[in-house]
């Protein structure tokens, strides 16, 4: 079926969703990630005729980032397995190690330790803890192309605990940033 874009009008069957709305594969790419910047961004129209040439040059190399964001979209894992995973008939499964995954998260969670102390405990650099503690794929999901899709592969942790890690993680972030005297 085909949808209008609703910045430039360009109408297609391929034209992709961001907060509900649809809109062509050259305008997403410009589209800001925010809700309200979005809506002000769409409300800026564009004659479709403007973009042929992003349209025909953008067209290198587009069938394969097409056939990867379907991959994608039907659950398939893009890359490499993630730490607590491996790959068994191309598909994701929970690897010998997948319980490490679930300790980490809730010792980071539920323990008065430092994202150093844990990285030190799991053999991982912060930046690789972080990775882990960041990563859609331990719910069950697939981030591809700054899109969510439900995989089809089995999740290592609730989405309660991912959620309140997350929460936690921002809490740092934001005390780390604070100045002292604010």
């Amino acid at each position: 079926m085909k949808t209008k874009c609703i910045k430039c009008g360009f109408e297609s069957e391929e034209n992709l969703e961001k907060f509900r709305v649809p809109i062509c594969n050259i305008c997403f790419r410009f589209a800001p990630n925010s809700d309200d910047k979005f809506k002000e961004y769409a409300s800026e129209k564009i004659e479709s005729s403007c973009l042929y040439s992003f349209r025909k040059f953008s067209e290198i190399g587009n069938p394969q980032k097409r056939a990867m964001i379907k991959k994608a979209s039907q659950g398939n894992f893009m890359s490499r397995a993630a730490f607590g995973y491996k790959i068994e008939n191309k598909k994701l499964v929970p690897a010998e190690n997948f319980r490490e995954v679930q300790e980490i998260f809730e010792e980071f969670l539920n323990q008065n330790i430092s994202l150093t102390q844990l990285a030190k405990k799991h053999n991982f650099s912060v930046n690789g803890l972080k990775k882990i503690l960041t990563n859609f794929t331990y719910l069950g999901k697939i981030r591809f192309n700054n899109q969510i899709h439900q995989g089809n592969h089995q999740p290592l942790i609730s989405s309660t605990l991912f959620n309140h890690v997350q929460n936690k993680l921002e809490r740092l972030k934001l005390n780390k940033n604070c100045k002292i005297g604010e």
